[in-house]
């Protein structure tokens, strides 16, 4: 997928919640997603505490967001069943939350393994 700098502007602008869906219906769509990886996945943490697990819809996203602590990460493409048969259920042993698209100025939005499941099981029975 392709993001032109137009659609990357408007939905980069949209509030947490519209991000969330846009990333949803993008990922169930292309079956693939993106973290930032450099000798280990990128990870951020929440207001509490909890450890977060960076992802976005598209490359171009993620790229954007390597700069600062994520400075020298690239984009790694994630399919979608490594996401829901892998990584997912790691993250819910380990405790660590998906954080679904960060953006420069915004953690995105965090939520817990199962919500992120459910929503994306949701929008693929529309498939």
């Amino acid at each position: 997928m392709k993001v032109s700098p137009r659609q990357m502007e408007a939905i980069l602008a949209s509030p947490g919640v519209e991000r969330f869906e846009h990333f949803i219906k993008v990922i169930a769509d292309w079956q693939e997603l993106w973290g930032l990886y450099q000798d280990g996945w990128a990870l951020s943490v929440a207001d509490d505490g909890t450890t977060v697990f960076p992802l976005w819809p598209a490359k171009e996203y993620a790229q954007l967001c390597a700069l600062n602590e994520w400075k020298g990460f690239e984009p790694r493409a994630i399919t979608l069943i490594d996401l829901t048969d892998v990584l997912l259920p790691k993250l819910k042993l380990e405790g660590v939350l998906p954080g679904v698209f960060f953006t420069p100025a915004s953690k995105g939005v965090t939520l817990p393994v199962d919500e992120l499941m459910a929503a994306l099981r949701a929008e693929l029975r529309k498939y």
